[in-house]
Parts: structure tokens; sequence; C-alpha cells
């Protein structure tokens, strides 16, 4: 009997499929398939294990970060969205776990990580700046909403500290915003930080004038000063008022005045004092120094 062709491609592709099936299904086949099946079972099981054990501690860990930040008094709205990084930080971390438990490689899924997270830093460098400043500034308080602040080249009382920037006021109703990046690095001043502070002014009387006579005066109105602190309080730099002749200057002698007061009080102090020693000493006869000029004319 004489195959034709098509018969022949027939039974030559069965043949084929036989040998493939035979050496699919073969013993050495079936062992080693066995053998994939029996550790891909433990490694799942091991995994569904690390899966739940890790799920516990990621919400242990979410809600003791959480304590912690609400006992430092964290803004809301930069507690909720600090919790939510350290627990998608955390997912990531269980995820590679439990992919390298099944036997996947992990190393592709790292760099790739490493990549987006390199890239996406790059473009968001001072944004990023920002906001670990935002972070720092709310987490350790170098001052609070309500503070007078002098950072960056302005002054001004602290409105609003948001992620990004802090928004300053200033005396004279102007809206400063700061980023968080440089007043975070960079120097600043609080100037209502301290419960006291002191007031340091400078006078000038005409040469000639009694010395004796201004301290008893400018000590008088010291004393009849109610902002003013009389006497030292533990523990604190605040020293009774003192008065002392300071130089001799072209025009006059200058005297300079340091007082204690609460921070509060300190503007009303620094002018008030001012204007009460000018108009009290000025009616008792003490004379102020001013500039002048001799001019002679020739014919």
């Amino acid at each position: 009997m004489t195959l034709q062709p098509t018969n022949f491609l027939t039974y030559t592709l069965f043949i084929s499929i036989m040998e493939t099936l035979t050496s699919l299904f073969s013993a050495e086949t079936l062992a080693m398939f066995q053998q994939w099946a029996i550790t891909f079972c433990k490694n799942a099981v091991i995994a569904i294990i690390v899966f739940l054990i890790g799920k516990l501690l990621i919400n242990w860990v979410v809600k003791l970060f959480g304590k912690v930040l609400s006992k430092r008094a964290t803004d809301p709205g930069v507690e909720s969205f600090l919790k939510s990084v350290v627990n998608v930080v955390l997912w990531l971390l269980l995820a590679i776990v439990i992919i390298s438990i099944l036997g996947i490689e992990t190393s592709s899924f790292i760099a790739l990580f490493a990549s987006a997270g390199m890239a996406i830093g790059m473009a968001l460098s001072g944004t990023l700046q920002n906001f670990a400043g935002g972070v720092m500034i709310l987490l350790f308080k170098p001052f609070r909403v309500g503070d007078y602040i002098e950072a960056q080249g302005f002054q001004g009382t602290v409105k609003e500290i948001q992620i990004f920037n802090t928004i300053l006021i200033t005396v004279d109703n102007q809206t400063i915003i700061i980023p968080n990046g440089g007043l975070s690095t960079g120097a600043m001043k609080n100037l209502s930080k301290e419960p006291y502070r002191r007031v340091d002014l400078k006078f000038q009387f005409c040469y000639g004038t009694d010395f004796e006579d201004v301290r008893q005066a400018i000590t008088e109105l010291q004393k009849s000063t109610p902002e003013i602190i009389q006497q030292p309080i533990e523990g604190t730099p605040v020293a009774a008022p003192w008065l002392g002749l300071i130089s001799l200057d072209e025009s006059g002698v200058s005297v300079q005045t340091r007082q204690w007061v609460k921070s509060s009080d300190y503007w009303t102090v620094y002018f008030g004092f001012n204007e009460t020693v000018y108009q009290q000493l000025k009616g008792k006869g003490f004379m102020f120094p001013f500039n002048r000029v001799d001019v002679t004319m020739l014919k």
C-alpha cells in the first residue's frame, strides 16, 4: 500500500504529537512537575502566612506612628499624609518579600522602584525639600502659629504653617509666603518664643547735663511704668532695670536703659517709654542735643 502525500504528512504529525505527549508525561517529567508543585504549594502557604503577619504588623506600626504624631500635636493634614506614606512604603516592602518567597526574581522590581523614585526625586527636588522642611517645622516646632519671627529678610506674625510654605503677616498687614525648605535650614529669629524680652533704649543729652539728675529722673520713670519688671525672676535672665552712660558723642552724652518686660508688652514699652522720657524730661528742663551747622558769610 502506497501512502499518499497528505496521508504521509498526517501520519508524521501524529507521530510527532505522540512523541511530545510521551515526553511530557514521562516519569522524569512527572517527577519534576510533582516536585515543582510541592515546592510552589509550600512557598504559597509560607507567603500567605507572611502576608497575614505582615498585614497585622503594618497596621500596628501605622497606628503606633499615628499615636506618636498625635502626642507631638502634629497638624491633622500632615499626620494623615505621613501615615499614608508609611503605609504605602510598608505594603511595597511586604509585596517584594512575598514575591521573593514565591520564587519570582525581585531584582527587576527593586530596580524599577529605585529608578522611579530617583526620577520623581529629581523632578520634584525643590518641592520635596520644602515638604521635608514643613515636616521638620511641624515636628520640632521652632515656632508656632501666632509667634513673631524674623527669617529670610522678613519679619511678621506666623499666620499659618502649611506643608510647603509658611505664611507671615507683617505689621503693616502684608502677606509674606516663605518656602519651608529655606526656613528650616536657614537662620531664623523667634522674637516671641520666650516669655520675657529686654527693651534696650538709648537717649542723648547735651554736654553739661548732670548725669545723676538724668539717672534719678529716668529711674523714677522706670519704676512708675507698670509693664517694666522691677525685680529679677529666678531661673530666667530677667534682671532689675538698669541705666548707664555708654558713650560721649559729638553732640552730647549717650545714656542707655535696659528693662525687662513680658514679650507681649515689648512694643508697648519700646514706643511708650521713649515718648515718656522725652515728654517728662523736657518738661523738667533737660536738653536733648541736635546737629548744628555754622554758616560763615564771606563778602
